[in-house]
């Protein structure tokens, strides 16, 4: 089974305590990140060496969304910020969302074909003008909007036989401060968040949403603590939503995570509180003391992230020919 930490590792290849480590029966994945790629086949042997490490093979995940926040580059297609396309949907809506769609399935097919299983995306976050790290990650400001774009990207990504994990749960648009830096705190009432920042999560775990992925935002009208260290935020997933895919962490490194403890307690306290996955993309050997806590994974747990492996996938070569990727492509490069 697969255990309940997805880890970084340091460069182009693995080491060998890196071997060792995402031999553990507490790990079940890797995170990759711009420090890990330097050309698509290098990054191809790395994740064959990664999968060749257990069975079943380790997920390995990337945030991949476009625009700023886009790890691998060289040899790939550069993809738009998805506020672009957002922006484009004020005047041509259809158009919006077939590119949407394009951009999660060539952002997904050229991933499965260096064999990473999915990319940490989309942004179901609104842009409210007053978030430095969100911003024209989102698709943009309207629920209705972000919801439609989301669930064609969704339809994009699942063409290319991979997964979406949507983000940030409640919400990270609200406020200015960056999670990475700081601690985040929301003051709006649940009742505020409702028709607003939970529409585009809730229509994308209606049509199937296999993933999402916690905000370390406080909303202390509903729990103090940020939202993945709360079962309340949890509980509200599964019990109103319905949602029957994985949780994850946001990284348990960043400064907003940091009242939870020392490493090992932030990971205690989120997979406490419900979630299925913790992130620690920096660790490295820190962690190593502590590896042994999570050795004898949650079954269910286990189940819901055995789902998130990827399918198929061509060769980057064959892709980039394909009739496919040039439509594609087109439609991107309109923006």
């Amino acid at each position: 089974m697969l255990g309940p930490l997805m880890i970084g590792i340091e460069g182009l290849e693995l080491l060998g305590e890196e071997r060792r480590r995402l031999q553990h029966p507490a790990v079940g994945g890797v995170l990759l990140f711009a420090r890990n790629f330097e050309t698509p086949a290098q990054l191809l042997a790395l994740t064959r060496s990664i999968k060749a490490l257990r069975q079943p093979p380790l997920l390995i995940a990337v945030d991949q969304e476009g625009g700023r926040v886009q790890r691998f580059r060289s040899g790939l297609t550069v993809l738009p910020a998805t506020g672009v396309i957002g922006r484009a949907a004020a005047a041509a809506p259809a158009l919006a969302r077939n590119t949407a769609r394009a951009a999660g399935w060539v952002m997904a097919a050229e991933l499965r074909a260096l064999g990473v299983d999915f990319s940490f995306a989309p942004v179901l976050d609104l842009d409210r003008g007053v978030s430095r790290v969100i911003g024209d990650r989102a698709f943009g400001s309207d629920p209705a909007t972000v919801a439609a774009l989301g669930l064609a990207w969704q339809r994009g990504v699942r063409a290319a036989g991979s997964i979406c994990i949507g983000k940030h749960f409640p919400g990270h648009g609200g406020t200015a401060p960056d999670s990475h830096q700081q601690r985040v705190v929301d003051k709006r009432a649940l009742a505020d968040l409702v028709h607003q920042d939970l529409l585009p999560f809730r229509r994308l775990i209606d049509n199937g949403l296999a993933g999402v992925m916690m905000a370390h935002v406080s909303f202390p009208a509903v729990d103090p603590r940020p939202a993945g260290f709360a079962s309340a935020w949890t509980g509200y997933l599964r019990r109103s939503l319905g949602f029957q895919g994985a949780i994850f962490s946001d990284d348990l490194e960043m400064a907003a995570a940091a009242t939870e403890g020392d490493l090992a307690q932030r990971a205690d306290r989120a997979l406490a509180a419900g979630c299925d996955m913790v992130l620690y993309g920096n660790a490295g050997r820190r962690i190593d003391p502590f590896l042994d806590r999570w050795v004898t994974p949650d079954p269910l747990t286990a189940l819901r992230l055995a789902r998130l492996h990827g399918r198929g996938g061509s060769g980057l070569d064959t892709l980039h020919a394909s009739n496919d990727y040039r439509q594609a492509r087109a439609l991107l490069d309109a923006l």
